[in-house]
């Protein structure tokens, strides 16, 4: 079984791909959608488990509201309102949110700090 997370852009991904394992495929929608895209996005997910992890504005909402009507099953995650998107959202909050969706399996935990 494939996990699938899909973010806006590439700098999202980006974030995200350093707390998951290599499994977990994450896909760009780039920050719009047609329908060419959202063909292909359905065509890679397929039946597989597949999550949404959209910034907290106006263009991330219209876009779950668009992905949520194309994967009814999909799970939500979510970023702080405070944060300027998935891309800046800290790691530790990242790592809670994917923990609240089920994915505590495929996190990459961040080594912890000495202590000194």
């Amino acid at each position: 079984m494939s996990i699938y997370i899909i973010v806006e852009g590439k700098n999202d991904r980006s974030r995200l791909r350093r707390l998951l394992m290599e499994d977990v495929e994450i896909l760009c929608t780039f920050g719009s959608l047609n329908t060419l895209k959202l063909e292909t996005l359905r065509q890679k997910v397929g039946d597989e488990e597949v999550y949404l992890y959209m910034d907290n504005d106006s263009s991330g909402k219209k876009i779950r509201g668009i992905l949520r009507d194309v994967f009814p099953d999909a799970g939500h995650i979510y970023t702080r309102k405070g944060y300027a998107g998935v891309e800046h959202t800290p790691d530790e909050y990242n790592i809670t949110q994917l923990e609240k969706a089920g994915l505590e399996e495929y996190i990459v935990y961040p080594e912890p700090l000495p202590l000194f």
